[in-house]
């Protein structure tokens, strides 16, 4: 499922403001249908309950009237809804059920519920939902049993969950639950983003520039623009029945070429264009010696992702996804198992997954038949390195007169990254005292750079 939301009109603090509103009606209405099934439940009224009309979605810029849109949410899953964000948002409305059976000086079974640890309010089950849907007509009970969870829009869209129970407890004594994306959706606009861990080796990486900065061969920004056509619009064609028969869902793309060639900036600006935040893959915390962690290790990050509009991006990847060898031992047999591991991870994956790697060769041929773009970064040419130059010592910063930026890009065979290298070597060393940037900065610069390569000028 994915939460992203919607554009809205409002800005952000009035789109919160909207969804705070709209979530007290929604919890207005919570109150007078359970203190309707109370009165009814103790009336001994054998009729039905009548439905309380739910409240108008109005404004529809808010978060929580999005999410109904969206998920095309009925009568019962917004009751239930409204239910299980009642502890979080407004815990004294399900103070009612607190009550007391006198006859028995303890709670009332049919209402179901829980005591938190913490928490001294009420804490819904599966059982308080059916009561407040069906009170005690088992026929309605066992209807909604049988669909709520899985069946209706409310299941569907996994917005409420039912938790565990302890082994030979009924199911419905399971707390209902609010994952912590729809949670943070609703109060934020924005899902949690995940703090970088041991249990979530990675982390977001973005940038500040924008598509119209990114330098690359014509014939990589067609390729580009294939993946980013896809991430456009993977759920309008997706939503077709054909071709949801034959195309699976997910995207996987393999960037191959020298260091600096604009790899992960062309990942973070996929991200940007189409609204998917992007996490690099810490492979010094995915990778284990031990046999078996690996897999533990990448299964936490997928697992995780595996609702959300995000871009998986495994950077120098062919230490994870090297090619598989022979059998010649038991750690080799682990390895390849690995690998097989990760292959079929990465296939079953809806989501978009991108991995970079200096060299196309170095990578396990399996995964070849498992890429829907294979694009190769080059090292830019001189037109290319021409403007790389001109846009990384573009103004404010002031230049001498002997600067030439179509000489410097004839002369050094620089990739965007080492051109950014030598921009900061060059700010730095004309700052105190301030002065215009010289070639002679520049030329200096450009030796730093070829130096680590074990070469000079």
């Amino acid at each position: 499922m994915a939460l992203t939301p919607t554009l809205s009109t409002l800005s952000p603090p009035a789109a919160v403001a909207a969804t705070g509103a709209a979530l007290a009606r929604e919890l207005d209405w919570l109150v007078r249908v359970l203190e309707a099934r109370l009165q009814h439940f103790f009336e001994n009224n054998p009729d039905p309950l009548p439905e309380l009309q739910a409240p108008e979605l109005d404004p529809p810029d808010d978060f929580y009237a999005q999410l109904v849109r969206r998920h095309e949410l009925d009568w019962a899953s917004r009751l239930v809804l409204a239910l299980a964000l009642a502890p979080h948002l407004r815990p004294q409305a399900l103070d009612a059920l607190f009550i007391r059976n006198s006859a028995y000086d303890r709670g009332f079974t049919e209402f179901g519920g829980l005591k938190g640890k913490n928490h001294s309010g009420f804490l819904p089950t599966g059982e308080t939902a059916l009561f407040l849907l069906a009170g005690p007509n088992l026929a309605q009970r066992l209807t909604y049993h049988s669909t709520l969870w899985h069946h209706s829009p409310l299941g569907r869209a996994q917005l409420v969950q039912l938790g565990a129970t302890e082994a030979g407890e009924p199911a419905l004594s399971g707390a209902l639950t609010v994952p912590a994306d729809t949670l943070a959706l609703l109060t934020t606009g924005q899902p949690p983003r995940p703090d970088y861990s041991p249990d979530f080796p990675a982390k977001r990486v973005s940038t500040t520039l924008e598509w119209a900065d990114l330098v690359l061969d014509h014939h990589v920004q067609e390729q580009l623009l294939e993946m980013r056509v896809w991430l456009e619009n993977q759920d309008a064609l997706l939503g077709q029945p054909h071709l949801r028969r034959h195309l699976k869902p997910g995207y996987r793309a393999l960037f191959y070429g020298p260091p600096g060639t604009g790899k992960t900036l062309t990942a973070c600006l996929l991200g940007n264009i189409t609204g998917h935040e992007v996490y690099r893959i810490d492979l010094s915390m995915v990778v284990s010696k031990f046999i078996g962690e690996t897999e533990k290790n990448l299964g936490r990050v997928f697992d995780l992702a595996e609702h959300r509009r995000w871009i998986l991006f495994f950077d120098e990847a062919d230490a994870l996804f090297g090619k598989r060898t022979a059998t010649a031992s038991s750690n080799d047999r682990y390895a390849n198992q690995e690998v097989a591991y990760l292959l079929q991870r990465i296939e079953d994956f809806p989501g978009v997954i991108v991995l970079s790697s200096n060299l196309k060769a170095n990578l396990d041929e399996a995964f070849a038949r498992r890429f829907q773009a294979m694009i190769h970064f080059l090292a830019p040419k001189p037109p290319e390195r021409e403007l790389l130059w001109r846009q990384a010592f573009a103004a404010p910063l002031v230049l001498a007169d002997d600067v030439d930026f179509g000489d410097l890009a004839e002369e050094y065979s620089l990739t965007g990254g080492a051109i950014i290298n030598v921009l900061r070597y060059c700010v730095l060393h004309t700052l105190q005292p301030p002065r215009p940037i010289t070639r002679a900065d520049i030329v200096k610069g450009v030796q730093r750079e070829v130096a680590k390569d074990g070469k000079t000028l």
